[in-house]
């Protein structure tokens, strides 16, 4: 059997103890199906002393993860620190610096440098692989760059991030309101620190702005992606949707059109029997469009020390075969300057507002939407109490601007009571 594949890691937390556990208790098997043993030679974390509940004794320890990186013997530099910046990108700039491959989880860094990294790597001859990046264990960064790489891929869209999923679903399973669930999710530690790159679409953008660079062979435009995240969505929103035959889900989508790149990250009704309805708690869902091979649906588990483990891994055994390409499938020089495109796609709208209860106050919001355009599907008026009433109205397909133009005129009705929310329904 070949030479040992030598790693260090940099990064001891949930997923960089997952990968020790991992290749403890599956080392035999890593090994015949890579060619070769794969072993770890040293480490990198913030904290030596801590217990993370693994014995690391046998690996040697660096206090700073650049002279990890830069070690002579480690092959293959694994980068488990997570943020766009500071250690994690000076460290990986470094391994590649230093003729090491990389293998890494961390979607905000290739969000935001991805390219410079990959014309990086690409001239000093290394690789980036990054399965664990996006989705967790679901290897959709491996169905993008081999099972479908003779399709033109027409759409990509999914649930990307398990925490928003988990508040949604939460939300309609026990009737709570965001507020109360969001808590509960602080509590079990479902949050990132900053509780934002979770309900404000962040991470899930980032996860999305790569996998339309490997869809579309565009250079990775986190900047392009729309984010809408999920704080305005009310327990009174959840309840309509389920009445009308939907369910609101964090929705992803990417399309190229003639006008450029649609990228987008926010609440959208899909309908509930649909595989994205279906979709429960932390997981997470991907479906990809190919022209040759249609429509396919990738789903589970969006995070966690087992799942993003397995995929890291699965990146180390493609380096031990000795499986090489470039970072984005295609040479890095070759990716297209991603234009962007705001989302002109029409769609129906679900649409919540407050009128004031009084004669005549329907006719001058129909009156509105008219004049912007639109035409309504549906309209229903709940139970209330004096002086106002809610209304809920799913509209024909129209676009954003359309629907916002609407909004915006609705205050000189004189009949609309405080803010309307606005959620498209996705075509899934």
């Amino acid at each position: 059997m070949s030479a040992p594949l030598r790693l260090g890691i940099a990064g001891l937390g949930t997923v960089g103890i997952g990968v020790v556990d991992l290749i403890r208790t599956e080392g035999a098997l890593i090994a015949a199906r890579a060619g070769r043993p794969v072993k770890i030679v040293a480490v990198s974390a913030r904290d030596r002393a801590r217990d993370r509940g693994a014995d690391l004794s046998a690996f040697a320890w660096e206090d700073d993860p650049v002279a990890l990186a830069r070690r002579g013997d480690i092959d293959v530099f694994v980068e488990l620190m997570g943020g766009e910046n500071g250690p994690a990108r000076a460290a990986t700039e470094a391994a590649i610096a230093a003729g090491k491959d990389v293998v890494t989880a961390n979607k905000a860094l290739l969000a935001h440098h991805g390219q410079a990294l990959a014309e990086a790597a690409e001239a000093a001859g290394r690789v980036i692989r990054f399965e664990a990046a996006v989705a967790g264990g679901i290897p959709v960064i491996k169905a993008l760059t081999e099972g479908l790489a003779a399709n033109r891929i027409r759409r990509v869209m999914g649930v990307m991030n398990g925490t928003c999923n988990y508040i949604l679903t939460r939300m309609e399973s026990a009737g709570l309101p965001y507020e109360a669930v969001f808590e509960e999710a602080r509590q079990l530690g479902y949050l990132e620190a900053d509780p934002r790159l979770d309900v404000d679409g962040i991470d899930a953008g980032h996860k999305l702005s790569i996998l339309a660079a490997l869809a579309f062979g565009t250079r990775v435009a986190f900047g392009a992606v729309e984010l809408e995240g999920i704080g305005r969505i009310a327990i009174e929103d959840i309840r309509h949707a389920a009445e009308l035959g939907f369910r609101i889900k964090l929705l992803g989508v990417a399309q190229m059109t003639g006008r450029g790149l649609e990228q987008r990250m926010s609440p959208c009704l899909v309908p509930a029997d649909s595989p994205l309805g279906q979709l429960q708690g932390g997981t997470n869902m991907v479906v990809l469009e190919g022209s040759a091979a249609g429509q396919i649906v990738l789903r589970g588990a969006g995070a966690g020390a087992g799942p993003t483990a397995s995929a890291v891994m699965a990146d180390v055994i493609d380096l031990a075969r000795g499986t090489r390409y470039p970072t984005f499938g295609v040479p890095a020089a070759t990716l297209a300057e991603s234009v962007g495109a705001s989302v002109a796609a029409p769609a129906p709208y679900y649409l919540r507002l407050t009128l004031q209860d009084k004669p005549g106050a329907l006719a001058k919001v129909a009156a509105v939407l008219g004049d912007a355009g639109i035409s309504i599907d549906r309209m229903r008026q709940r139970g209330h109490s004096e002086p106002t009433a809610p209304v809920i109205i799913v509209t024909h397909k129209t676009t954003r601007d359309d629907v916002n133009h609407a909004i915006s005129r609705f205050a000189a009705t004189g009949v609309v009571v405080g803010e309307t929310v606005a959620i498209r329904i996705e075509a899934v």
